[in-house]
């Protein structure tokens, strides 16, 4: 099982991104979790094949209706507050 960790920056908050990245890594089968930082960015950690997670990565870079992002970076994966077989909103 592959892991990714990205770094979603734009306007990404407060549009409802960390429900939509819930949702599309639910329904690319995807284990994780995604969570608001401080700075105005979102960071979303996934397990999965590399097929998925480069589907991941590809749709986060268009984001829900309503969402600007402006860029996707690869960032250190982060395993901790990750639950096996759940994708998580955090706080």
């Amino acid at each position: 099982m592959a892991q990714a960790g990205f770094r979603v920056t734009g306007r990404v908050q407060g549009v409802g991104f960390r429900w939509w990245t819930r949702s599309l890594a639910t329904e690319l089968g995807l284990t994780g979790a995604v969570r608001n930082l401080a700075d105005g960015s979102v960071a979303v950690h996934a397990r999965g094949s590399d097929a998925q997670l480069a589907e991941l990565r590809a749709r986060l870079a268009k984001g829900p209706p309503g969402a600007r992002v402006t860029d996707v970076e690869s960032v250190p994966f982060e395993a901790e507050d990750i639950r096996e077989g759940e994708f998580d909103i955090l706080r």
